[in-house]
C-alpha cells in the first residue's frame, strides 16, 4: 500500500498504542527513493529491539528513552533497499520479556481485535512482539518484524488471525538486534499470508558478514506433492490446558489434510515435559549476561550523581528503570551463573537441550512436519491477565512454542478461524532444520485448505 494510506490507517489505530516511534517522514523518502528505482514499494514496521540509524529504539524500556541507533539492522537495511518504508518501531513487552504486550514503560499494547471501548478493558494483543502484529492487523503495515525468543511472533499472529514465521535459526541476521537470549532469539515475520511471509523471507535471509551465526536456508524444493505429506501429531502437546475450541480447530486441520492424501500419525516427543524448564533456566542465563551493559553509566538511564557510591548508582539506575519482570530475571539468571549453581542446573539444562533436539531429529526421520496448537485458547482480557491465575496460562502457551526455539527449527501459527466467542485460533507447523521454505509451502497449502473449506 501507499505510504500515505498507511499512514492514515496508523493515525486511526493509535488508541491500541501499537507503535512507541513514528516514522512517517522517513517512510515517504523510503517510498520515493523506491519508486525512483522502479520498486514496487510496500510498508513496514520494526519491533522496537531493532536499530535503524537515527531513529530511538527503546526496547519498551526506560532505560533506552534516551538511545537512539547509530547503525541500522541488516534485516531491515535489506528490506529498504527492495522497495520497504519504515513506517514505525513495534510496542512490546520491556526488553521482549513477556507474552502479553502490556509490560512496556509506553503503555500496553490492546489488541485491534477488540470491539468497543479500550478505556476499561480490552482483549491482549499477545506477547512479546504484541505491536508487530496491531500493525499488520490494522492494516497499515504490509509486513512486521518481530522476533521469536519462546513464541514471542507465533502467540501474537494466533490470536489476530494472522500468520506468524519463525525461521531456522540463523537465516535471518541477528546483527543491529537488542539480544533477550543469544542462543534462541530469531527475527521473525508478520504477514497477511504465508505467500506474503514467504516473499518478505527471501528477501531478508542469507549470511551477512556482520553476523557470525548466520547461514543460508536450504534451497526452495521443487515439485513437493503435498498431497502426500506424512504428518505428525506429538502426543506430549495434547494438554489439559487445550480449551475444547482449540483441540476442535486442531482435529478439524488434521482431518483436512488427510482428506487430500496425507498421513496422519503420532509421534513421541519424550523430553517435551522438561523443555520449559530447560528453556526458562538457559534464557535466564543469557538474560542476566545480556542486560550487564545496561549499568546506566556506560549505556542507558543514569540516576543522580548524588548517589554515595559506584555501587549505589548502579542498583538505583537499574531499580528506577527496568520493571519488575526484567529485574527477576536478572537475579534468577545471576543466581544459575554463580561457581555453585551453574553444574546443577545450567549444564544439566543443556544437556536435556540435546535430548530435546534428539526428539525432533527422531521425529522427522518419520515425518514431513508436525501439527500442534499454537496457544491453550484465543486472546483474553486485560483483566484475565491481571488475575493471578493467568501465570499459568502464559507458562502453558509456552510449552507449545519454545520447544522450536530450543532446537532452532522453523515453525509457524497459521489462522484456523475463530472460537466459540468469535476470538481468532491458529494452528503451529514445524518444520526440520532449513528446510524453512519447505514448511512454507506446506503452511501456504494448510492456510488454503482451511480457507476453501470454510
Amino acid at each position: 500500500m501507499t505510504v500515505e494510506r498507511a499512514v492514515q490507517r496508523a493515525i486511526s489505530a493509535r488508541p491500541f498504542n501499537a507503535l512507541i516511534t513514528e516514522t512517517f517522514d522517513t517512510a515517504l523518502n523510503h517510498e520515493s527513493n523506491a519508486l525512483q528505482r522502479g520498486l514496487k514499494p510496500f510498508t513496514f514496521v520494526a519491533k522496537d529491539c531493532f536499530a535503524y540509524q537515527g531513529v530511538p529504539v527503546t526496547c519498551a524500556s526506560k532505560m533506552l528513552e534516551n538511545f537512539t541507533a547509530p547503525y541500522t539492522a541488516t534485516i531491515l537495511q535489506r528490506l529498504v533497499e527492495n522497495g520497504g518504508s519504515l513506517l514505525g518501531k513495534a510496542n512490546m513487552d520491556e526488553f521482549a520479556m513477556g507474552s502479553t504486550s502490556t509490560h512496556s514503560h509506553y503503555g500496553p499494547v490492546k489488541s485491534s481485535i477488540t470491539a468497543g471501548n479500550l478505556d476499561n478493558d480490552w482483549r491482549i494483543a499477545g506477547g512479546s512482539s504484541g505491536g508487530c502484529a496491531v500493525a499488520v492487523h490494522s492494516g497499515f503495515a504490509d509486513v512486521a518484524l518481530g522476533t521469536d525468543t519462546g513464541g514471542s511472533t507465533r502467540n501474537p499472529a494466533a490470536f489476530h488471525g494472522i500468520v506468524g514465521f519463525k525461521p531456522s535459526y540463523g537465516t535471518l541476521s541477528r546483527y543491529g538486534h537488542i539480544p533477550l537470549a543469544n542462543s534462541f532469539d530469531v527475527p521473525a515475520i508478520f504477514a497477511n499470508t504465508v505467500a506474503d511471509c514467504e516473499r518478505f523471507y527471501g528477501i531478508m535471509a542469507g549470511v551477512d558478514s556482520y553476523d557470525s551465526t548466520s547461514l543460508d536456508p536450504l534451497p526452495r524444493p521443487e515439485n513437493v506433492d503435498l498431497t502426500k505429506l506424512t504428518i505428525g501429531i506429538p502426543k506430549q502437546y495434547v494438554h489439559p490446558m487445550l480449551s475444547d475450541d482449540t483441540l476442535d480447530a486442531w482435529n478439524n486441520a488434521a482431518k483436512l489434510l488427510e482428506s487430500t492424501g496425507c498421513k496422519i500419525v503420532p509421534v513421541d516427543l519424550p523430553h517435551t515435559e522438561y523443555s520449559i524448564i530447560c528453556y526458562h533456566i538457559l534464557a535466564e542465563t543469557d538474560i542476566a549476561s545480556n542486560m550487564a551493559r545496561f549499568d546506566g553509566v556506560s549505556l542507558g538511564h543514569r540516576a543522580s550523581d548524588d548517589a554515595p557510591s559506584f555501587n549505589e548508582l548502579l542498583a538505583t539506575s537499574r531499580t528506577e528503570s527496568l520493571n519488575d519482570t526484567v529485574r527477576r530475571r536478572i537475579f534468577v539468571g545471576n543466581y544459575y551463573n554463580v561457581r555453585e549453581n551453574r553444574g546443577k542446573y545450567f549444564q544439566q539444562a543443556a544437556k536435556v537441550r540435546r535430548l530435546i533436539k534428539q526428539d525432533f531429529d527422531a521425529a522427522f526421520a518419520q515425518v514431513d512436519v508436525l501439527l500442534t496448537p499454537v496457544t491453550s485458547h484465543s486472546a483474553p482480557l486485560y483483566s484475565e491477565v491481571r488475575a493471578a491465575k493467568f501465570k499459568s496460562r502464559q507458562r502453558q502457551d509456552d510449552y507449545f512454542t519454545q520447544p522450536a526455539n530450543m532446537a532452532g527449527l522453523p515453525a509457524i501459527s497459521v489462522p484456523m478461524g475463530t472460537c466459540s466467542n468469535g476470538f481468532p485460533l491458529g494452528l503451529q507447523l514445524i518444520g526440520n532444520y532449513l528446510e524453512d521454505y519447505r514448511l512454507l509451502a506446506i503452511a501456504n497449502f494448510l492456510h488454503e485448505l482451511h480457507t476453501n473449506s470454510a
